[in-house]
């Protein structure tokens, strides 16, 4: 029997993947994939266990359980001043990239051009070629990894279907500002381009500047897709449960798609979620400073090593700079650091097209501190 050719013969085990197992193997410190190594609030653990008691475990609707959709709604409201029909707008899914693959299916046809920017989530490109569509990378210029409005002007053709952005950005850790989203919006204009903004980070953004949602400016909020994502918010990761805003016409089209992926989503964690950010609102409030305070210490336990970096505007993630260790390749670099500091890291180059001219690996601070101390000690050893 012969099988037919891969659709997506550029892909393997994803990087997060690889790095984890052979941290695992070595016994390592894991600072690559992203995932806390402290658990969620307990007031949500125990909720999700009081709605698994109490019998909420059969089929949630498709598009999410009213409580949160309609909590969500309210945040929107709250913290960007944007009205959103719970019913119409708002879909709750299985983790972002469920409602990032959906987004994209919903509207992408054969021949259809995709605006990303490198480097990139990695889950961004398969999902647009198994959709017909061609991913058009743009570079996010070091060592800011700001968006060249003047490059992305001349990158769109009447091919055009979508522009992805991210922000706060993995893995660069880059925010956009509020003149981001307005020179976005001047490109777009009078176009039928969509925006799909990966948002699963809004809520850790630092030294005081507030995350910039799509969802502030009425022309882009009118053509988006904005995907977030409870598991980064609540420290959940393995939950997977994310949600999509979007006008009632795109959510429409991006529901067809949700129903035949994973219909539904986890119905007790969807409950208890309502009850998180209705009774606990702080919690979200209070995470810029909370994930800025592990920033902080990560960075001031790395000032005696050998690499060099500037702090991250956002995520939970940090750059470092290991141009004064080794001329490795970053990828090979990552191996060795495993063997040599029993660190992991994650290599930057696998998140674009066209590898930078730079030594870059992303480090995870959404760690207990003395996780963090352990590493720094290791890492400065070098």
């Amino acid at each position: 029997m012969q099988f037919p050719d891969s659709k997506l013969p550029k892909v393997g085990t994803t990087i997060f993947t690889v790095m984890s197992q052979l941290a695992n193997e070595a016994g390592a410190i894991n600072l690559s994939q992203g995932f806390p190594d402290f658990d969620g609030p307990e007031f949500l653990r125990e909720r999700v266990a009081h709605y698994i008691q109490n019998g909420a475990n059969q089929y949630a609707p498709m598009t999410g359980v009213p409580a949160l959709r309609e909590a969500i709604a309210g945040k929107t409201q709250s913290l960007y001043g944007r009205t959103v029909c719970a019913d119409s707008e708002i879909t709750v899914t299985s983790g972002a990239t469920e409602a990032l693959f959906a987004a994209i299916a919903a509207v992408v046809r054969q021949g259809d051009e995709v605006i990303v920017f490198d480097p990139a989530y990695d889950s961004y490109e398969p999902a647009i070629e198994l959709n017909g569509g061609r991913a058009v990378h743009l570079a996010l210029p070091p060592p800011a990894f700001n968006i060249d409005f003047e490059q992305l002007k001349a990158a769109i053709t009447p091919k055009t279907r979508m522009i992805i952005v991210n922000s706060p950005h993995n893995p660069t850790g880059a925010v956009l500002s509020a003149d981001d989203l307005e020179a976005l919006a001047e490109l777009v204009r009078d176009t039928d381009i969509l925006l799909l903004s990966d948002e699963v980070y809004e809520h850790i953004a630092f030294d005081g500047a507030p995350h910039q949602s799509l969802l502030l400016h009425n022309e882009l909020a009118a053509r988006s897709f904005v995907v977030s994502s409870f598991g980064k918010t609540f420290h959940t990761t393995g939950w997977k449960v994310g949600y999509c805003v979007a006008p009632a016409p795109l959510s429409a089209e991006f529901r067809k798609v949700h129903q035949y992926l994973t219909f539904s989503t986890v119905t007790p964690v969807q409950l208890a979620l309502a009850d998180m950010l209705q009774q606990h609102p702080e919690h979200y409030l209070e995470l810029p400073a909370f994930y800025q305070q592990k920033r902080d210490f990560f960075c001031e336990q790395m000032q005696g090593s050998r690499f060099t970096f500037t702090k991250a505007t956002g995520t939970y993630f940090q750059l470092m700079d290991y141009s004064a260790i080794s001329d490795l390749p970053d990828t090979e670099f990552c191996r060795w650091l495993i063997k040599e500091a029993g660190v992991a890291a994650i290599p930057i180059s696998v998140f674009s097209e066209a590898p930078m001219d730079t030594r870059l690996v992303r480090f995870c601070f959404a760690k207990d501190d003395d996780t963090l101390k352990a590493a720094a000690e290791a890492l400065c050893k070098i």
